[in-house]
This record gives structure tokens, sequence and C-alpha cells, in this order.
């Protein structure tokens, strides 16, 4: 690839910009996302043809206007190879398009997106991605993606894995029983479409989560993720454009994502090295974070996530309520990304964090700092 700055890519990411280098301004410009526990009126192709639909005409943009699109999804999770080809029927069939894929989540197709506007060939871009992980066995799907000689063979669950992490936390005396529940009830309150009954009821909502039986020791149901069918569309423009679609946009001011050992044992289970380093390049300490989107598929990760990201109680963290009250595989972290821009667009936040994951125990993480003008 041919970049208009010097030095624009690193070994392992992309460096923090700034005003001072030759960075193209990079905005988020409309979003627009859905996620329900199962998905069984309409399949992908139907729910993205509607959200894509949203996320044009909230901008006006037209398709002839898009320059590149680039999706993330899982054929593993479809059952069936190529099966984002099939989704691009969402698109539209005419005009012809520019298009990518990943396979991952939304977000590091996102990031693809970033880097293909930085080169100058386009001036916007759309980005989507969706799961549906009712139809199939999630847990057979991560299995998969575990060292194949070693670990896959074993066929562990996500869960246990995770539960396996949060015991390390809990034995090395890092988290406690309390301060999971906590972040639980907060999961539930933020995610809850009547919140001041969830918080009327907050000492007794606690209690509960506390008395909780233990699923896979030490997580409680409430301390895992809630599976939820779903997907998300991204329209990113640079520079003046950006400003011709939004009134508000919420601008790309670093984004990057790192990657930590794929062999569990070589690692330290209890820090997450890959999210520090990402939000460090991406530019988190420049300046005050009025909130912040996490992805964890568990309390103990989210707890792992807001120490790494050294988020203090100014930082409001998962007003959206984050992937404790609803994970689409593949999306929540373009979806973590839609609730800060969405935030930022609508003028409620000045600056936020987003973050995605992915891989067993947060192996790999990406860390998008949005800040509005």
């Amino acid at each position: 690839l041919q970049f208009p700055s010097k030095k624009l890519a690193t070994a392992h990411g992309i460096k923090q910009m700034s005003k001072s280098n030759s960075f193209r301004d990079v905005a988020v410009v409309s979003v627009a996302s859905h996620q329900t526990k199962i998905l069984s009126e309409v399949n992908e192709v139907q729910l993205m043809a509607d959200l894509i639909s949203k996320c044009r005409n909230s901008a006006g943009v037209t398709q002839e206007e898009i320059g590149f699109t680039c999706s993330g999804s899982s054929d593993f999770l479809a059952g069936q190879a190529f099966s984002f080809v099939h989704t691009l029927d969402s698109v539209g069939a005419f005009p012809p398009i520019c298009e990518s894929h990943v396979e991952m989540d939304g977000a590091f197709a996102l990031y693809e997106a970033w880097v293909k506007l930085q080169i100058g060939e386009v001036d916007t871009a759309l980005v989507y991605s969706y799961g549906k992980p009712s139809a199939g066995s999630i847990i057979d799907v991560l299995a998969t993606q575990l060292d194949p000689y070693y670990v896959s063979p074993l066929w562990p669950d996500c869960f246990s894995l995770a539960a396996l992490q949060a015991r390390l936390l809990l034995d090395k005396g890092l988290i406690t029983l309390e301060k999971m529940a906590e972040i639980s009830m907060r999961s539930q309150k933020n995610g809850s479409d009547n919140p001041n009954a969830v918080r009327s009821s907050k000492d007794v909502l606690f209690e509960n989560l506390m008395n909780e039986p233990a699923i896979v020791d030490p997580l409680r149901a409430s301390d895992i993720s809630e599976i939820a069918d779903g997907g998300c569309a991204v329209i990113l423009s640079a520079g003046d454009k950006a400003k011709s679609f939004c009134e508000r946009p919420a601008w790309i001011k670093g984004i990057d994502h790192r990657v930590d050992s794929h062999t569990l044992g070589a690692r330290d289970l209890t820090r997450s090295p890959s999210a520090f380093l990402a939000a460090e390049k991406a530019g988190i300490n420049t300046d005050r974070l009025d909130l912040a989107e996490i992805h964890g598929m568990t309390s103990a990760q989210e707890l792992i996530l807001e120490k790494e990201f050294d988020l203090n109680e100014e930082t409001m963290v998962n007003l959206s309520g984050g992937s404790l009250a609803s994970d689409t595989m593949m999306a929540s972290g373009l979806i973590r990304i839609s609730e800060v821009a969405s935030r930022i667009i609508s003028g409620q936040a000045d600056r936020g964090l987003a973050h995605a994951t992915s891989g067993p125990c947060l192996q790999q993480n990406l860390v998008c700092i949005l800040e509005g003008e």
C-alpha cells in the first residue's frame, strides 16, 4: 500500500493521529444497529438491508457516493461458505461496488475502511457486520479459533475459558465477587428499557445477583454476556465531505489494534497487554474521556479492561449496557463504536473510547478514540 504520509503504518498498527501530521480527518457520520434475543422473522439480508438504508438515509448519502464497502461476519456461524456474498444483496445490485470482507468483528472491518480512506482513493465508506448465533452453536464456533493442536481438540467452551480467567483474578485478589456483581448490575440498569425500575430496587438486585448460583464457576448467569442476534451499519467520510453529511461528525482521532499470544499458557490472563498498548497508541491519554464502550464477554473481563484503560469515575462506562446486556458475535465491537459515535453526533459527549475484542480471554483488542468538534 502507498500511503500519503511517511511512516504511516507501523509493524503492528497505526500510530496516534494528531494535527501535526498528514493523516486525513475521517469521521463516523451515521450509524444504525439492531439487537434482539432471537431474529426469527427476517434473515440476515433483510436485517442489513433495513439497517444500511437507515444509515444512508440518516446522512443523506446515496449508494453512488460510497466509494468502499467493508463487512464483517462469520461463515462458521452462518453455516455456509462465502455467506457474506449472499448478504451483499442488502447493499444493492447497482451500482457496482468496491468491496472487501473480514472474517472478524465489524470493528476490524471499520479499521480496514479507515486505512482505505487514508490512502485517498475514496472519500466515503460503508461498514457493516452481523451475526445470528441463535441459529447455531456459538460455543462450537468459538472453539475453532483455539490452538488447533493442543486446545481445540478438547473443545473447551468460551465461557469455561473465561471462568478460568475469572478464577485467576479472584485467587490473586485482583477482583471480588461483589465487584463483579456491581458490573453486572450496571449492565442491567443501563441496558434496561426501564432503568428507573432497576435503580429503585438497587439493593434487592445486588443481593439477588450475589445469591445467584455459579453456572461456570465462579461465573454466575449475570456475569456472562447475553447472546443476541443483530447487526450494525456505519458510514465513514473524510474531510469536508463528512461535514456535508453530518452537522457534528464523530471524528476518529486514533485507532489501533494489537494481539497477544495465541497460547493461553504463554500469557498472564489477569491482564490484557494488547488492550493497554492499543489504547496507548490510539491516544487515550491525550485528553479526558466522557464515556467508554468496552467489549467483554464477562464482568471479570470488563474489570480487566477498565484497569488497562485506567478509567476513572468521571468516565461513564457502557451506557448502552455493553455486551453483558446484549452480545452479537461479529457485531458487538462495531456496535461499541456506533454507541460512542451516536452520542458524540447527538452532542451528549465530546470524547469517547470504543473497544472491540476477539479471540479467547481478550486475545485481540482494538481501540478507537472518537471526538466531536
